[in-house]
């Protein structure tokens, strides 16, 4: 009984993480929120236990930050942080490409074919926030397709780091051009791992230049409409 409660424990805190993580893919909470462990048993209806260890996990992943006070913030990426991770994915993902693309007799494709046109259906309802966690998921679901679990973990930890700066510093409302991803999934398909890795680079450019690293400006945000959605009110 007790190993059934801990497996029953473990898969809700990992659909609140999936939730939170989703929240910050959609740009619904932005860098700098204040969550207590209090506000969000309430909001998934859950023990502060269950709440306390996932901020714990995603504390370690860098997502969520835990001040001296106690306080827990989501994470906040500086100029400095943003240029780092962008930096990153510059090394990782043209090879993740290009192994993919290596690998192409042996991928089904199903699964990315059927994200690019929900990303196609987000784009022409213009459902903003839809597509922006949908653009980052591309990049989560290339990762997880080398089946390297190590891969796909940073990819998350990156990916939702990046949406963060992203709502910090865009300067624009769409970074990720309407046939980028199809065109890197075409070259993949087709084996062209050159291709593939020159496509991603100049995607990365893209999502970059839409970033103004050298002056910032913060949203105003309300947070009850973020717990409001987090709770599946919204």
């Amino acid at each position: 009984m007790k190993n059934a409660a801990g497996k029953i424990r473990g898969q809700l805190e990992q659909q609140i993480r999936r939730r939170l993580l989703q929240a910050i893919f959609e740009q619904r909470l932005p860098p700098g929120a204040r969550l207590t462990e209090e506000v969000l048993a309430e909001t998934f209806n859950v023990s502060r236990t269950v709440i306390r260890q996932v901020i714990a996990r995603l504390a370690q992943d860098g997502i969520l930050v835990k001040n001296t006070s106690g306080a827990t913030h989501v994470a906040s990426p500086s100029k400095v942080e943003a240029k780092q991770m962008l930096a990153v994915r510059r090394m990782i993902e043209p090879e993740i490409v290009k192994y993919l693309a290596n690998q192409a007799n042996n991928l089904s494709f199903a699964d990315l074919l059927v994200h690019i046109e929900s990303e196609a259906r987000a784009r022409r309802a213009e459902d903003g926030g839809t597509l922006v966690r949908l653009t980052g998921e591309f990049h989560l679901l290339l990762a997880r397709m080398t089946g390297n679990a190590v891969l796909a973990r940073l990819m998350t930890e990156l990916q939702a780091l990046i949406c963060l700066a992203i709502l910090l510093y865009a300067t624009g409302n769409d970074a990720c051009h309407e046939d980028e991803h199809r065109r890197m999934v075409d070259a993949i398909k087709a084996g062209d791992g050159s291709a593939a890795a020159v496509l991603m680079i100049h995607h990365l450019d893209h999502i970059e230049a839409d970033l103004n690293l050298e002056e910032s400006t913060r949203p105003g945000f309300e947070i009850g409409a973020a717990l409001n959605w987090l709770s599946g009110g919204g």
